[in-house]
């Protein structure tokens, strides 16, 4: 019986786990909800156990369910490892790179590899998205893009299809207005002055984006999804917030922004990663880009590895 079992009935399992409830499961699959209930009846006729309680009102795991759902996982991602190293032996014709990339990533470094890539890769096609938060990794899973530069402390979109690897580091930096009433403070600003006055954040468009802030310090937020625009308001004196450093270097040396310096609260290096599907098997062109992203400066022109 266990030859009958389908990888679309392992991902209902999975995703009734995940969402709790059968009804979360369809919607999530976008799926009727009686092909949900079938899926997990023939997979629990297939396994001989049942996977949820039938007694209770949400989707309550029994005991085998507990222990076959690791395995459940663990076959969904080898199976996507499969599909997506098919699809990149199948590839042929000109290099291309089709890349996200988030807006935090330093803008001359990103110009720089790609100068380079150019000129290694004439003939390359680059199709390059600027994205925010989850959005690079979200084009990745739906196939738009092969990969995505992602800031290492957003949450995963979906770690069993995805994988991360470290890229790049970059300095951040508190910043204000001159003319902003926590200019004038002298001394290091506990975050609860922080909390008191407008924080600038940047967000994305996807619904429950506010969960993945990072570094907010109280309720006090205007949300902007574009960080040019993050960048105008607060040297427009509307409010505070972080920005990383090599984006403001010029507004803090012409005084238009000034650095704020903070008490008691750590902000880490903004750390970037690179996001690809798991078993997807880079180009040469692909790996050159990704060589090209996580360098210093002075490694632009080496000879590429072959």
């Amino acid at each position: 019986m266990l030859d009958n079992v389908t990888i679309n009935q392992l991902r209902a399992f999975v995703a009734v786990c995940d969402q709790g409830s059968f009804s979360g499961a369809a919607r999530k699959l976008r799926r009727a909800q009686s092909a949900i209930s079938h899926a997990i009846k023939a997979l629990e006729s297939a396994f001989d156990v049942e996977l949820f309680e039938r007694n209770t009102r949400k989707a309550q795991l029994t005991a085998a369910g507990h222990s076959l759902l690791p395995d459940a996982r663990a076959v969904i991602s080898r199976t996507e490892e499969m599909k997506n190293r098919a699809s990149s032996i199948a590839r042929a014709g000109a290099p291309q790179v089709s890349v996200a990339i988030d807006a935090y990533f330093p803008r001359a470094h990103l110009i720089n590899c790609l100068r380079t890539l150019q000129e290694e890769f004439c003939t390359a096609v680059i199709d390059l998205r600027i994205t925010t938060m989850q959005g690079g990794e979200g084009l990745v899973l739906e196939r738009v893009c092969a990969l995505a530069v992602t800031i290492g402390n957003v949450p995963e979109v979906s770690p069993d299809a995805i994988e991360r690897h470290w890229l790049y580091e970059a300095e951040m930096v508190t910043v204000s207005a001159p003319s902003h009433p926590l200019a004038s403070i002298l001394e290091p600003i506990p975050m609860d002055e922080f909390g008191r006055h407008v924080q600038i954040v940047v967000t994305d468009n996807q619904p429950g984006a506010e969960k993945t802030q990072q570094g907010v310090a109280g309720k006090r937020q205007w949300l902007v999804n574009d960080l040019g625009a993050k960048r105008d308001l607060l040297k427009a004196g509307l409010g505070w917030g972080h920005l990383p450093r090599h984006l403001v270097g010029e507004d803090l040396a012409s005084g238009q922004l000034v650095e704020l310096e903070r008490r008691a609260w750590h902000i880490g290096l903004l750390t970037f990663m690179i996001s690809q599907r798991r078993g997807y098997d880079l180009s040469p062109c692909e790996s050159r880009m990704v060589e090209l992203l996580g360098a210093s400066p002075a490694a632009y022109g080496r000879t590429p590895i072959k």
